[in-house]
């Protein structure tokens, strides 16, 4: 089965700092004045241990860092942003998956006041039970970018 080429206007784009993807799959994909960002970490580029993780021997999570992780994912969204050509304010929709949303919303919410209070992009806030990772927070955004 063939698949169409992408949209003659749309390019791929990765980002020299932010991590490596896990899979066969962009940073993020411009078309026209929009970017649309594959889901964003909190990993380190180079580094495959996650920030702030400990994980027992069996490779599940003992425990982790929420805050130093919000830290590292918007950092990582940052970096994919501004090699793009955006900026942070540019960004338009961010929606968030949490592991677990009864203990981390309230450290999220006060952190993501901080970063975006002069952005203030629309945002979805959900809870999943896992990430292909062992992340406990993952954003998806959208950014425009100015012609």
């Amino acid at each position: 089965m063939s698949y169409p080429a992408p949209a003659p206007d749309s390019s791929a784009l990765n980002s020299s700092r932010a991590p490596e993807p896990v899979g066969l799959y962009p940073h993020a994909r411009r078309v026209g004045n929009l970017l649309f960002l594959s889901g964003v970490g909190p990993r380190q580029r180079g580094e495959k241990q996650v920030p702030g993780v400990e994980l027992d021997e069996a490779g599940n999570i003992r425990s982790y860092d929420f805050e130093r992780q919000c830290h590292a994912v918007f950092q990582n969204v940052r970096y994919i942003v501004e090699e793009a050509g955006a900026r942070w304010e540019d960004l338009v929709d961010v929606t968030v998956f949490l592991t677990n949303m009864r203990d981390d919303f309230a450290t999220y919410n006060r952190l993501y006041a901080e970063y975006f209070a002069g952005a203030q992009p629309c945002r979805t806030t959900v809870e999943i039970n896992c990430l292909p990772t062992p992340i406990a927070i993952e954003l998806k955004c959208i950014a425009w970018v100015g012609g």
